[in-house]
């Protein structure tokens, strides 16, 4: 459990960089600091998937809570205005908890006040309850009364509210519920509640800034709506329920949906790989990334701001449902990403919007064999990759072979080359404008792994589905490949591998990159040279937190992930540490030391960092990215699916030795002892 006492609540600035996040299994989700004053502008109280798993808009951005004891006002709320914090109520912020959803606990003259903010799953809604715990009192109060003022702000989530006359202020009144439909063609927000009162305002608050957005170079100031005042009697009745939804709710089912939720919970806790309180609290991060698409299962990239992207979910599917057992999840969402396979290609993305999917990438569909591959190997469900994913990926490797979109082309060294003038295709895509920060057209060095990696597999797979001539033809192939990418990507002088070649033009630049050559299962590098490449990476790019995105003595790096959106993207795949990357690196150094039982010990010590950051930024989640200088502040994502998934996979499969026993016939080949052995393939 993740908690903090008043000594952290009431220190404003440790309060703030400590976000909790709830989500609803289909997009939408709740997320604030643990003080509830809200620092994005995504975070709310009810943000609502209205085409699930996207198009989300912040329905509910906050309550304003006033506890008046014997007629005398505490405010529990806290906002920022210009030049001030008000109200303050975090002073009486007693304690916040995950337990396993966010508790606050106020004291205010020796009494005791417990808020609870959680989601009801499968739906947007989200359950705020007060409970009167205890009185420290000699005497009782001879009034005690909680008002609520909801804060609504009604857009989409990349955006702000400011002061409107298109608002319609109206408040539907019903038996314990109020409604509310500020705008046409937006869905209205139900409020059940208990309250003994009930009474329309309509008044603008104005001003309120988000540091995190003025941080960003953002629009920070935003002007929310109250429409209505909720009053509640703490000493007739000890709680205070209020159900925000996009649905009629009663709130007399408030404790049945509080019970439902722990159950479920603790069902996923149960589902964790071990006991161990680490892989716990991974286990429970990483069903919040897993949300519907229609009648199947998708992934949500990262939040607050991301959807589901093709190359997130493949990398993060293994780590967040294989060795938790989620294995008909994992198969979902395989059989969602097949659906939309065109032209050979995996979408990048599903737009916010709900548009047609974006196609530009060439690594995602690449990910795609490798997850198929690590789901093969833990669940040995042949009959599913026969019949639903091999075909798919037999005409994949045709369009490759072939060619397809932003000339993505198997050339005559049996490799893959890509690119198109202003079009990112790799997991390295930051764009400025019209200017691709890292362009990396030609033959990516991971896009040459990866296809290696798809070619073994397919080969691996025909020779088990009786598929003779597509056997010899995928073996002669990875052999092709093989050949071709020990001969011109080795930079002997570096001891490592080039991490572009395009033509004549050789990167050298030492990047994170070329340690999949090393991780993936089916390695075409020699036992020495994978030991050089993980060894330039553990001396240029390894950090406490994950890889740097690029060396620091190279001229382009950068340090620091600051100021507006175009010197952000600068940093991003520049210097920006990625934790998701500590994944393979692990995966790489288990195997180059042949899983020695030092080589476990350090990989848990390199992790442990990463333990304590669980209690840092988004609770219980992993960040997106770190400054790539010390002290490595965490940045961008508050909780990024494919942080959580690979640091989970490689804690259980590298860490605690628990890896899945393949087949015999898909087992992964032995890397040759060197280089002069690569010829037979």
């Amino acid at each position: 459990m993740i908690q903090f006492q008043q000594d952290t609540c009431g220190d404003l600035d440790a309060a703030l960089r400590r976000e909790w996040l709830e989500t609803n299994g289909i997009g939408g989700f709740a997320s604030s600091t643990i003080i509830g004053l809200n620092t994005r502008r995504y975070h709310g109280l009810l943000v609502a998937a209205t085409k699930p798993p996207v198009g989300r808009m912040v329905l509910l951005s906050k309550v304003e809570e006033t506890l008046f004891i014997d007629g005398r006002a505490y405010d529990l709320a806290a906002n920022r205005y210009p030049g001030v914090v008000h109200p303050q109520g975090f002073r009486y912020l007693k304690q916040f908890r995950l337990d396993p959803y966010p508790i606050f606990t106020y004291e205010i003259k020796g009494i005791e006040i417990e808020k609870s903010v959680f989601m009801i799953d499968g739906e947007n809604s989200t359950v705020i309850h007060y409970e009167l715990k205890e009185t420290n009192r000699p005497d009782l109060p001879k009034s005690s009364r909680l008002e609520i003022r909801p804060l609504i702000a009604f857009r989409d989530y990349h955006s702000t509210t400011h002061e409107n006359g298109a608002i319609h202020r109206g408040v539907e009144q019903g038996q314990e519920r109020a409604t509310i439909a500020p705008y046409p063609g937006l869905p209205p927000l139900h409020l059940a509640h208990n309250a003994a009162e009930m009474r329309a305002t309509g008044e603008w608050y104005r001003n309120f800034e988000y540091d995190a957005e003025r941080e960003r170079g953002l629009d920070f100031v935003e002007d929310l709506f109250n429409p209505l005042v909720l009053n509640f009697d703490l000493l007739a009745r000890r709680e205070a329920s209020i159900i925000a939804s996009t649905e009629r709710r009663d709130v007399a089912w408030m404790a049945d949906y509080r019970r439902s939720e722990i159950a479920r919970r603790r069902a996923i806790r149960a589902s964790s790989p071990s006991a161990e309180e680490f892989a716990q609290t991974l286990t429970v991060a990483a069903d919040q990334y897993i949300v519907a698409r229609g009648k199947e299962k998708t992934v949500i990239a990262g939040y607050h701001w991301f959807s589901d992207w093709g190359r997130d979910t493949m990398i993060a599917l293994p780590g967040l449902t294989l060795p938790t057992g989620r294995h008909e999840i994992a198969r979902s969402i395989l059989r969602t990403f097949a659906k939309h396979v065109d032209q050979g290609m995996l979408p990048n993305r599903f737009p916010d919007a709900g548009e047609t999917p974006e196609y530009n990438t060439v690594d995602a569909t690449l990910w795609f064999f490798e997850a198929a591959r690590a789901y093969l190997a833990y669940t040995d469900d042949a009959m599913f990759v026969r019949t639903e994913l091999y075909p798919v990926f037999a005409d994949i490797i045709a369009w490759h072979a072939r060619g397809t979109r932003y000339g993505i082309k198997m050339d005559s060294s049996g490799l893959l080359s890509s690119g198109e003038a202003g079009v990112q295709l790799t997991w390295m895509d930051a764009k400025v404008g019209d200017w691709v920060v890292t362009p990396r057209s030609g033959k990516p060095v991971e896009i040459q792994a990866l296809w290696y990696n798809a070619l073994r597999f397919m080969e691996d797979l025909a020779r088990r589905f009786g598929d003779e001539a597509s056997h010899k033809r995928y073996r002669d192939m990875a052999v092709a490949a093989s050949l071709s990418f020990n001969q011109l990507f080795w930079n002997e002088q570096a001891g490592g591998l080039y991490d572009v070649i395009n033509g004549a033009s050789l990167d050298s630049s030492i990047r994170p990159n070329q340690i999949f050559a090393v991780s993936l299962p089916y390695s075409t590098l020699s036992e020495e040279r994978a030991a050089s490449v993980v060894a330039q990476v553990q001396e240029h790019l390894l950090t406490p937190y994950g890889l740097r995105s690029l060396a620091p003595s190279d001229p382009q790096y950068r340090g620091r992930y600051t100021g507006g959106p175009a010197e952000r993207d600068r940093a991003y795949h520049q210097g920006a540490v990625w934790p998701w990357l500590m994944g393979p690196f692990l995966t790489a150094y288990m195997k180059v030391h042949r899983g020695s039982e030092a080589a476990r010990q350090q990989a848990a010590l390199w992790l442990a960092p990463l333990k304590d950051h669980l209690a840092d930024g988004g609770l219980g989640h992993i960040s997106e990215i770190f400054d790539g200088d010390s002290p490595h502040r965490p940045c961008g994502c508050i909780a990024q699916a494919w942080s959580v998934a690979e640091v989970l996979r490689a804690y259980v499969e590298e860490v605690q030795a628990r890896r899945p026993v393949p087949g015999a016939d898909v087992a992964a080949r032995r890397a040759p002892r060197s280089a002069s052995s690569i010829a037979g393939g």
